[in-house]
């Protein structure tokens, strides 16, 4: 097996007691062709932690967030979320209890967005106007206060900026309350002052929720917020390296996951990467 990074003695003697997911051993194939999509998978997240997830596209990436989401099941191994496992619980329940964006979410763009912040409290995607009692309404308008977007609350969804939108589908998310945040390429398609916006929205959300963990899947370094402390990277449906940013995002790592040489770079708390040659190359 490959090695990884980020196998420290903590993580040996708690066994997982305090995780807020615990994965072990976790396969996951395609029945129609036998084709291995995840493979051996160990993984540990604790409250308060923050996860990057990356490796190229077909990595599994997609189908890993999908076992954190409760959406699948593994074909071996197991998978425990919130405490439950995977096989003995009512997925539906174990659902309301973790949050999940994607830009793929279906939202109406005529709903307002404090109305597709409300949705977040029946996990619909149309209002249901019945349960939502001055409490769920007046959260919903805090949540987007939380996320720098309190004066969209009218504003309807569809003429939102991909930044606007990627912040409200957080507070949606965040209607539950939920222990564990599932990010799938929120970034996608966002211009850089959309980005950044969204990253400071993030960084702020980690300050003020230190028992929330978050997941979050990209291709870019660059999207990154500081308060990402811990990186998985996987290549070919197997754990390439996990653990601490510092042991995991290095040059050797990404070249190895990507397969083309890799250069990091980190300021202030912020990442970079680049594809370039090998620094004996330009010695020729």
């Amino acid at each position: 097996m490959a090695a990884r990074a980020g196998e420290s003695a903590e993580h040996a003697a708690d066994g997982g007691a305090a995780a807020v997911v615990l994965l072990r051993e976790v396969g996951v194939r395609r029945y129609t062709t036998d084709q291995v999509i995840l493979d051996a998978i160990d993984w540990t997240v604790r409250p308060g932690e923050h996860w990057a997830l990356l490796g190229a596209n077909g990595a599994g990436k997609t189908t890993l967030l999908r076992l954190l989401g409760a959406l699948m099941h593994p074909t071996t191994g197991t998978v425990e979320v919130l405490g439950s496992r995977l096989g003995r619980v009512d997925v539906r329940e174990l659902r309301t209890r973790i949050g999940h964006v994607t830009s793929a979410q279906r939202v109406p763009d005529d709903l307002g967005a404090h109305t597709v912040v409300l949705t977040g409290h029946t996990g619909t995607v149309q209002p249901l106007w019945r349960r939502y009692d001055d409490e769920v309404r007046q959260r919903a308008h805090e949540l987007l206060a939380e996320l720098g977007v309190k004066e969209l609350a009218d504003r309807p969804y569809g003429v939102c900026s991909g930044g606007q939108r990627a912040r409200v589908l957080i507070a949606r998310a965040l209607m539950a309350d939920p222990a564990l945040l599932l990010l799938d390429e929120p970034f996608n398609a966002l211009d850089l002052p959309s980005r950044e916006d969204l990253i400071e929205a993030l960084h702020h959300l980690s300050e003020g929720r230190p028992r929330l963990a978050t997941v979050t899947v990209t291709h870019h370094l660059e999207e990154l917020s500081p308060a990402v402390g811990h990186a998985l990277l996987l290549r070919e449906g197997r754990v390439l390296a996990r653990g601490p940013v510092d042991e995991v995002l290095t040059e050797d790592r990404l070249t190895a996951c990507f397969g083309r040489h890799i250069a990091v770079a980190r300021r202030e708390g912020r990442w970079a990467a680049w594809s370039s040659r090998p620094r004996d190359s330009y010695r020729a």
